[in-house]
């Protein structure tokens, strides 16, 4: 049985996937399933070049714990975990993982789900798009840069919410 991991992690390089997984194995789980979620070279009809990851880390390390807690419980898993990238990543390489043990696969497969989903909607991270043409800008963040104009507040800190 691995050592319990953090429930929600940033990464500034590649994510070890067999290190995470080693993490979840329990003998009382016969289920488990994971998300990868990668860097894909089109969004919206525009090509790709790199992706850049920023966040709000400290809030967002505690709302992750939330978010995973939430999933173990409503589902009846019994491990998970889930590690975002920071920084510049480029096509192809492996954004976010979430990995989740369970009794049985249907709660690992909806605990996983639920978790991937909420990290979405609810984590301040902000992704920018670095297009093939020169172009660049923030993806799905309309809201991130309406608060821009107030000076007091800390950068990223405005609450909204994200459609993915």
């Amino acid at each position: 049985m691995g050592s319990a991991p953090a429930p929600f992690a940033f990464a500034r390089t590649a994510i070890d996937t067999a290190a995470q997984r080693a993490t979840l194995a329990d003998p009382g789980c016969g289920g488990y399933a994971a998300f990868e979620g990668w860097v894909r070279d089109t969004n919206e009809g525009r090509a790709v070049r790199r992706l850049e990851y920023e966040a709000f880390e400290a809030l967002a390390l505690a709302e992750g714990a939330r978010i995973v807690g939430e999933a173990l419980a409503r589902f009846g898993a019994a491990r998970a975990a889930c590690v975002h990238r920071v920084g510049e990543l480029a096509v192809g390489e492996l954004a976010v993982w979430v990995g989740v043990s369970a009794p049985h696969r249907d709660e690992a497969f909806r605990a996983a789900r639920y978790i991937i989903d909420e990290v979405k909607h609810r984590l301040p991270i902000w992704k920018k798009e670095h297009y093939v043409d020169g172009d660049s800008g923030w993806v799905n963040c309309e809201r991130c840069a309406a608060g821009a104009t107030d000076t007091h507040a800390a950068p990223h800190a405005h609450e909204h919410t994200h459609t993915r």
